[in-house]
C-alpha cells in the first residue's frame, strides 16, 4: 500500500501542503512531528523548512540536506489513519 507523494508546497511555519499519487491532499503541520534533532535540526530555520521537495525516487519530501519523511505516516496523518504495522515486518513504521 505504497503511496507515493507527488507534490508538495510550503505554507510558512512548518506547515506544509502535501498531494498523494491516489489524489488525497491536505495540510499538515510538521512542528508536532518533528524533534528539531540530529538530521532534523536545521528544519528548525522556517526559512530552510520552507525549502522542501519531492523526491520522485523515493516518492516522498525531502531537504536539502536529504532528511525525509517515511510517505506511509504522512499520509497516515493526513488521512487520520493508523500508521500501518505490517506483521512479520521487523522494523516499525515511524517518523
Amino acid at each position: 500500500m505504497l503511496k507515493d507523494i507527488v507534490a508538495v508546497k510550503s505554507l510558512g511555519g512548518y506547515r506544509l501542503w502535501i498531494r498523494f499519487e491516489d489524489g488525497i491532499e491536505g495540510e499538515l503541520d510538521f512542528q508536532p512531528l518533528l524533534s528539531f534533532s540530529g538530521v532534523f535540526e536545521p528544519l528548525s530555520d522556517p526559512d530552510y523548512f520552507s525549502r522542501v521537495r519531492v523526491n520522485s525516487e523515493l516518492g516522498t519530501i525531502c531537504w536539502p540536506n536529504d532528511a525525509d519523511f517515511d510517505p506511509l505516516v504522512l499520509y497516515a496523518h493526513l488521512t487520520n489513519q493508523p500508521i500501518p504495522d505490517y506483521v512479520g515486518d521487523s522494523a516499525k513504521v515511524s517518523a
